[in-house]
């Protein structure tokens, strides 16, 4: 495969001149007909008397912020540590799912089929009132992730796998690798490449996740942000102050992922895949 990716559509083929164009167009409409809204909102705020500066000025002061920045803290150590379990868990059950031994692939596939289809917020439920009821409200909320979380990226990982040629496996076995030996030394690394902007696409959905946190009464910043709310009575202005947080920290991972995929590709943007991919055998 040529270092841009050329040689392998995942998804879809490379848009042409026409396509282009009609992106072009479609995203200035989309931006125009955005801003009309938000210039719409904005008026309905005023009329209503939510732009007023007694119910914005709570967030400049330090109290609210300091508890607001707990939250925020607490979101991040929980997305922080089920992306730590989750990557490498995920990493490996995509290669026991490749596995040619029928009984190693069945198991990993069984469970990525199930955990994958199976929303997070039931696991949470069985987390409560099921027999692990007696952790820690943290893991309450971070196992429940990185279950879901493992099958979703063992996808991601597999379908990278398979975009490469068979002849990057094929080589491997032409000069004596067994097939773990070939899986982490020459297909693995390479299918990364590919994968990097969906990885951290699925980790801006991780983070999402953490927002299920009141389910089990966890601090994160949206529960910060009901708790402030019932607090001040000042609902729109905290959703919106959270929402922007929210906002600026997937920007920046969408930011990472940018640097990241040009570091890893030289320079060169790699094939981008889908957050969830259906299986294929």
């Amino acid at each position: 495969m040529s270092a841009d990716g050329s040689a392998t559509r995942v998804l879809f083929d490379a848009p042409g001149p026409r396509a282009r164009a009609r992106i072009r167009l479609a995203t200035v409409a989309s931006v125009l007909v955005a801003a009309g809204l938000l210039a719409l909102v904005l008026v309905q705020f005023g009329r209503r008397g939510q732009l007023q500066a007694e119910k914005w000025a709570q967030f400049g002061e330090l109290p609210i912020l300091t508890f607001l920045a707990k939250g925020l803290g607490n979101t991040l150590l929980a997305a922080a540590v089920s992306a730590v379990i989750s990557i490498p868990l995920g990493a490996l059950f995509s290669v026991l799912r490749l596995s040619l031994t029928r009984w190693v692939r069945w198991p990993v596939t069984a469970y990525i089929e199930v955990f994958r289809s199976i929303p997070t917020i039931l696991l949470l439920y069985f987390f409560i009132a099921g027999p692990f009821s007696g952790l820690p409200i943290f893991w309450k909320l971070v196992i429940p992730i990185v279950l879901g979380n493992i099958a979703i990226l063992a996808e991601i990982f597999r379908a990278g796998v398979q975009a490469l040629p068979r002849g990057q496996f094929e080589a491997g076995q032409a000069i004596g690798l067994g097939y773990w030996a070939n899986m982490t030394t020459i297909v693995f690394p390479q299918a990364l490449r590919l994968v990097v902007p969906a990885l951290v696409t699925q980790l801006v959905a991780l983070i999402k996740d953490t927002t299920l946190g009141y389910v089990v009464s966890y601090a994160e910043l949206m529960k910060s942000a009901t708790n402030l709310t019932a607090y001040t009575g000042y609902l729109i202005q905290t959703y919106l102050v959270v929402g922007l947080i929210y906002v600026l920290i997937n920007f920046a991972l969408s930011k990472l992922a940018e640097k990241l995929e040009r570091t890893i590709n030289g320079g060169r943007r790699g094939v981008r895949l889908a957050r969830v991919l259906p299986p294929t055998e």
